[in-house]
């Protein structure tokens, strides 16, 4: 059955969604850095560790993630047997792709005698050359859990590796990648923001640059940085993260304010066009279709998965 979804107004839209999430018994997972919309229907909205989770519980048939390429590919890796779709193949990730996997393989070599740690911002290639996985919650949690005697490889966030080297004191070989949303925040808005809201905190992702973090009252991960503003006495919140996140805040903390940071182009509107590729429309077809759905080659799901299990165990 084909949908005429041009014709359709959301309210049709939303109906036909539901339907089909029914059928096909699907579990929608989804990123705190999606659209709006995408968030208020999502069965799980949470950080790559929450999602990552979620995904290995699930006893649906299907799981529609709503998020970026490597996080439906970790999905997929945790579940060979279920099918995993992602709205809009092309969502992909800077970081991600800024390891490429024959270059990051000569690295490896090159640090063989190297506990090899990878962000969960990878792709599955990375991922099977990688000893552990990590996520922007965990990081430190994982990188202490590695004997201090060993050393270690950080792939492929440099400015994550960075305050993970400064929080566990660890000397640790960084790979030279970031996110193209959390690099460009601007410090000079920042400190205007600051000047402006004196009783505000600073809530900084850990994926940002130090001249960032070194202004924050709280480092942490997208979870990690709601709960803080859910537990803090303060009332007002200078958000250093992808501007989708404010919409669960604001929606979950109504009483209390938050404020995202320009870019350096001066947008306050820090968007990931990767995240936000994602659509109603997309997500609709995706069920009807059960496509795009995300393929990994067996012995790199294997390799990927003891990686990322190591890290489910650490945490």
């Amino acid at each position: 059955m084909t949908f005429e979804l041009e014709t359709m107004d959301q309210t049709e839209k939303l109906s036909l969604f539901r339907r089909l999430k029914e059928e096909r018994n699907a579990v929608v997972l989804a990123h705190f850095y999606q659209d709006p919309l995408i968030q208020d229907i999502a069965d799980v909205l949470g950080d790559s560790l929450m999602l990552s989770q979620a995904a290995k519980k699930t006893d649906a048939d299907v799981i529609l993630f709503c998020g970026v390429h490597f996080m439906a590919e970790t999905a997929k890796i945790l579940n060979p047997g279920k099918t995993v779709i992602l709205p809009d193949l092309q969502a992909g990730c800077s970081l991600s792709e800024s390891a490429d996997p024959l270059l990051f393989r000569q690295w490896v070599e090159q640090h063989s005698d190297h506990v090899v740690v990878s962000y969960i911002n990878s792709s599955a290639e990375i991922k099977a050359m990688s000893d552990i996985i990590c996520t922007s919650s965990n990081a430190v949690k994982v990188v202490s859990s590695i004997p201090p005697e060993k050393k270690i490889c950080f792939a492929p966030d440099k400015y994550l590796g960075s305050y993970v080297a400064r929080e566990t004191g660890r000397d640790m070989v960084l790979w030279d990648g970031a996110c193209m949303v959390h690099e460009s925040f601007s410090t000079e808005a920042l400190d205007l923001l600051i000047k402006d809201h004196p009783a505000a905190e600073v809530l900084v992702h850990p994926e940002c640059p130090q001249p960032i973090i070194d202004r924050a009252d709280f480092v942490g991960s997208t979870h990690a940085i709601k709960t803080r503003a859910k537990n803090s006495s303060a009332e007002t919140f200078i958000v250093v993260t992808e501007s989708g996140m404010l919409h669960s805040m604001r929606r979950e903390m109504p009483q209390k304010s938050f404020i995202p940071v320009p870019s350096l182009d001066g947008c306050a509107c820090n968007e990931c066009p990767h995240m936000r590729k994602n659509t109603l429309d997309k997500m609709i077809l995706a069920l009807q279709n059960l496509s795009p759905a995300i393929e990994i080659e067996e012995s790199v799901r294997l390799k990927a998965l003891s990686a990322v299990e190591r890290m489910l165990a650490v945490s």
